[in-house]
This record gives structure tokens, sequence and C-alpha cells, in this order.
């Protein structure tokens, strides 16, 4: 399976999940006649922006090579991410926020809390069918690390932020329901205030987490410690070689740069230098087709 296909799958699973939960909500503050179930609905159709920012992204990566944009635009998925980040901080934890707050100082009563039960469960069942498909994807490419080191290390931001959302979207809803029934049995609203207030520093410290790994990528990070290990591995292992001096990767979205500086070993001419280093840069790309740019300089030291 590509890189491009699991985050295509997994924006796809939570987009999905995402304008079910919104529909739930519409439907039910129509019923209702409530106001903060509608407000809740919108808020959910954000959240499906969000994905459409993400399939933006992945779309904007695809664009070929310029002459403004020489090595492409495969950072653009970066950027996207970033913005979706920072929509899950302002629309939803600085929203939750207020909320809750708002609750507590108007010590408004819940309306029709058993529809709110309702919509909060099945809500937890679409968003743990996004989650389940998302992990599904990611375990396609982790290849056996563990989950946590695949997340220091993956370049897919975009699978990254979706994980968080659902993640986070999960524990939100949890701590809600937990709230309203808490709400139910005491007959306090407190509770539910308190509830959105959690929910909102729960996507404030998300959204820093993706906003921070996804910075890490903006600004140029090298490709994982396996891809760039079985760079060097092949480049020493050529005859060619006598030893690789320097090696530089940087992810550009779902391409990869590799800046090389080797001493190669004695040549007879210019021309048989040169067809060294071609016949190498081309096996190397057949290894790893993600590897769109070398630079490859032959040096007797660093």
């Amino acid at each position: 399976m590509s890189h491009n296909e699991a985050s295509v799958k997994s924006i796809i699973f939570a987009l999905s999940a995402n304008l079910g939960i919104a529909i739930t909500k519409t439907i039910a503050a129509i019923v209702t006649g409530s106001g903060a179930m509608l407000a809740e609905s919108i808020h959910s159709y954000a959240d499906c922006g969000n994905q459409g920012l993400l399939f933006l992204g992945l779309n904007a990566a695809k664009r070929k090579p310029d002459s403004a944009h020489p090595l492409g635009y495969g950072k653009a998925i970066y950027f996207w991410s970033f913005i979706v980040a920072l929509m899950l901080f302002s629309m939803g934890g600085l929203f939750s926020l207020y909320e809750g707050i708002h609750k507590i100082h108007s010590h408004e009563g819940l309306k029709s809390p058993f529809v709110a039960v309702a919509v909060l469960s099945v809500s937890m069942l679409l968003e743990g069918a996004s989650l389940y498909g998302c992990v599904v994807q990611i375990n396609k490419l982790r290849h056996g690390v563990s989950l946590w080191r695949w997340i220091k290390n993956t370049s897919q931001s975009e699978l990254i932020v979706v994980l968080g959302e659902d993640v986070a979207a999960l524990l939100g809803l949890l701590f809600a329901l937990l709230s309203v029934g808490l709400s139910i049995i005491t007959g306090n609203p407190v509770y539910d205030a308190v509830g959105s207030i959690g929910i909102g520093v729960l996507l404030i410290i998300v959204s820093f987490f993706l906003a921070v790994k996804v910075k890490s990528l903006l600004i140029g990070q090298s490709s994982d410690d396996e891809t760039r290990e079985a760079i060097a591995r092949f480049i020493e292992s050529r005859p060619e070689v006598e030893e690789v001096l320097n090696l530089i990767t940087l992810q550009l979205g779902p391409q990869i740069m590799v800046a090389v500086k080797a001493k190669m070993v004695a040549h007879g001419s210019i021309p048989e230098l040169i067809e060294n280093i071609n016949r190498i840069e081309k096996d190397l790309k057949l290894l790893n087709p993600a590897i769109q740019w070398i630079f490859f300089e032959p040096d007797n030291q660093d």
C-alpha cells in the first residue's frame, strides 16, 4: 500500500464520521430546538472542513516542480496540516472553553438530556470507527515499529493530524457523556460545564502536540532513521565508492531529497567518474522510489 493511499483512506474515514456526527447533531437540534446542539452541529461541520483542507494539501503536494519551486510542492501538505492544528486549537479548544465558562456563569440546566446522551453515544460509535480505520492504515505502514516511534519519525503529517483528531474527539465525547450523566444523576448543570472545559483543555493540548510535530516538518526534517540508514548502507556497499563522507536527507512531503559527499575509488577518467555517479543515482532511485532529487559530490574530505 502506498503512503498516499493510506492517507486518503484515513481522511475519508474521518470525514465520514464527522459528517455522520454533524447530521446526527443537526437532527437532534431540530427535534429538541436546542441552540447548544445546533452550535455543536456547526462545530462538527467545521471538523469536516478540516478533512477538506487535508485533501487540499494532498492534491497541492502532487504539483510538479517548476522554476519557482524547483524541489516541488510536497511541503504543501505540512502547511495545511498546520492550519488544521490551528483550527483544532481555535474552533475546537477555545470554543469548548468558552462554552464551559459560559455555562458555569449562566447556570443553564440541560435541555433534553437523554437526547444528548443518545447523540453522544452515536457520535462515539462513529468516531471509534474512524479511529479504528486510521490505526489500521497506520499499521500497514509502520513495519513492526511501535506506534509511538512511528509517530515520532513519520513524515505523514496528515495521518498524524487525523489520528490526533480522532483520539481527541473520542476522549472528548467520553468526557461529555460522563459530564451529562453526572448532571442527570445529580441535577447539577455544573458538571456539564466542567466537562466542556475539560474537552477544551484536551483539544488545546492535542493541537499543540500536532503543531509542534508539523512545525518540525515545515522547517525541514530529515527522513526517518531507517530510511537514512538504508541509503547510507546502499551507497557504502557500492564498489564505486570508497567512503561516504557526508549524507543529508530532507523530507519534502512524500518525496525525499538526498545530498551525498563521497570519496570515490580510483578511476581512469572524468567520464568514467560521471558514469559511476549516474549509475549509483539511478540504482538508488530504484531502491527507494520516493527519492526524487540526488545531489552527489565526489570529494576526498568532508
